[in-house]
């Protein structure tokens, strides 16, 4: 059987329109057949997705968008068609979303449910209506919008006070207020300038006074076993303080005291002996006239001999004495 040549083109036309089709397909990510895993997700505004954008669980990517439809004629909900890479355990309350990027093209992204019912291929997701990320922006937005308007309010008013407030007397008030300031500023330099030669003029004296502090700090660390000792005899000589009897002393002192003051007293009474010759003038007088006889009579022994030994020659015949001598008188008056 001959097959002609229109037959022969005719096939061939077919058989490149199939593989065209079928190429545009696989690169807009769709199979010609449609065969795998698929679920349905609902929107009222799909925000720009496009067939053959991703579709997110975890940051991990599951499948693809594999068709947009509209749902109705009204256009109120759109249906997306995606397609899982495989079979992928995902609970029936699970979330489906569009995240919008602005350096990319719009994703879904599937929050994962916690039922123990898992989605099968043909049935429904849930889906979420995120806010766009303009209307997010404008959102957030608008509040720092009315606070810097407001911002812009209140420093119109304070500007404005400002330029009535500098009247042509306070500006010259400012001015020579500037100048004062200038002024203190030339003053404090120069106090600063002398402040800096006085120290400049007593730095000999610190140093001196520091390698005095030196050379003291050095004696005592050269000292500190004599400066040890010191410290344990004080510490030895405070215990021995501690450890006396304080009590004792001071009641020995008392006693000793109290038998003074009762010598003291028995001296002072007439009733005892001492006291009798302390206070008897009678027994005074008589003391002091015996005294006086026998200085007489010592006197007259040695001016008469005679009169009283007489192996020593004849005998004295002269008065006896009845005054002491001037010497004896002197030396016992």
């Amino acid at each position: 059987m001959k097959i002609s040549n229109e037959m022969k083109v005719g096939v061939l036309t077919a058989v490149a329109l199939t593989c065209l089709i079928m190429g545009f397909n696989f690169l807009k990510g769709r199979s010609v057949f449609k065969t795998g895993n698929y679920l349905f997700a609902k929107y009222t505004d799909s925000k720009g997705i496009n067939i053959s954008n991703g579709v997110f669980v975890n940051g991990y990517k599951v499948g693809t968008v594999y068709e947009i439809e509209s749902a109705d004629a009204n256009l109120k909900d759109i249906v997306v068609t995606i397609k899982l890479n495989g079979t992928y355990n995902i609970p029936k309350n699970s979330v489906a979303s569009i995240e919008e990027s602005m350096l990319s093209s719009p994703t879904i992204n599937i929050t994962m449910g916690n039922d123990t019912r898992y989605l099968t291929s043909g049935d429904t997701i849930s889906t979420e209506e995120n806010e766009s990320l303009l209307s997010s922006l404008g959102s957030k937005i608008a509040p720092v919008g009315d606070q810097l308007k407001t911002t812009m309010i209140s420093l119109n008013k304070v500007l404005n006070n400002a330029n009535s407030i500098l009247d042509p007397s306070s500006k010259s008030n400012i001015k020579q207020t500037i100048a004062n300031l200038d002024s203190i500023t030339e003053t404090l330099m120069l106090s600063s300038k002398a402040i800096q030669a006085i120290l400049v003029a007593q730095s000999g004296a610190i140093a001196q006074t520091m390698n005095n502090v030196n050379s003291f700090t050095k004696n005592l660390a050269d000292n500190n076993d004599k400066v040890t000792k010191s410290m344990a005899n004080l510490e030895k000589t405070t215990d021995n303080f501690a450890n006396a009897d304080i009590d004792g002393m001071i009641n020995s002192l008392k006693k000793v005291t109290n038998n003074l003051n009762d010598i003291l007293e028995k001296v002072n009474s007439k009733d005892g002996t001492v006291g009798m010759l302390m206070n008897d003038k009678t027994l005074y007088n008589n003391l002091n006239s015996t005294i006086r006889s026998a200085n007489i009579l010592m006197d007259d022994l040695k001016v008469h001999p005679r009169r009283y030994f007489k192996l020593l020659g004849k005998a004295d015949k002269t008065p006896p004495l009845t005054e002491p001598l001037a010497s004896d008188t002197a030396s016992h008056s």
